[in-house]
């Protein structure tokens, strides 16, 4: 697998949402909300992103929000076996992914010209819930997408991730999709979500 590009260095500092929907953005599964013990516990420690899993080539961006606190501890991408993400992703590569190990994984991806990144760079948050971040550092997803020549088209998962996404990408030409959450925590049922997601198989043509 080549080795990632460089993530744009830019961020910027956002206000969180009033309201914002924290059912369907228990990003890896986990359904802790705000942690107890003072005022500095709720607003909770600094969080930051993951590297961009992408190649030059790539067609089909898929966007989370910030991963969630098995994700990080991991330091891989959706790492709550709960999260339907893998399992979604099956039939927008057309291939096996749950069974293989996250390097594989990963390298089908990007061999389907799958990149896969998220919009917030940081964010001070308790638990996974993206209704508890503050703080909020959103990626240059500008200058990110400047640097792929082949993208045609930005997925984001759930509502956060399209909410500060069509944001940040406000006039560009590319696709831009909204998917349902591949949080169990979203409860629309699996195969409504899986017909949704399939539908960015087409881009990879």
């Amino acid at each position: 697998m080549q080795q990632p590009l460089a993530a744009a260095g830019r961020v910027r500092p956002i206000a969180a949402a009033a309201g914002e929907q924290d059912r369907e953005q228990a990003e890896d599964g986990e359904m802790e909300g705000p942690g107890h013990g003072g005022a500095a516990n709720m607003i909770g420690a600094l969080k930051h992103g993951l590297p961009p899993v992408v190649r030059a080539d790539a067609r089909l961006l898929v966007l989370g929000s910030l991963p969630g606190e098995a994700s990080l501890q991991a330091g891989r991408y959706y790492a709550h076996p709960r999260n339907q993400f893998w399992r979604l992703m099956e039939g927008v590569a057309g291939e096996p992914l749950e069974g293989l190990n996250y390097g594989e994984r990963l390298e089908r991806l990007v061999e389907r010209r799958i990149a896969l990144w998220d919009v917030i760079h940081a964010a001070r948050r308790s638990g996974s819930l993206d209704g508890a971040m503050r703080e909020i550092e959103a990626r240059d997803l500008t200058g990110f997408v400047a640097g792929l020549p082949e993208l045609r088209a930005v997925a984001f998962n759930g509502g956060t991730a399209a909410r500060l996404g069509r944001k940040a990408l406000a006039g560009s030409s590319l696709a831009l999709i909204d998917l349902p959450s591949s949080s169990p925590a979203y409860t629309l049922p699996f195969a409504e979500k899986a017909r949704r997601w399939n539908a960015l198989a087409g881009f990879l043509d």
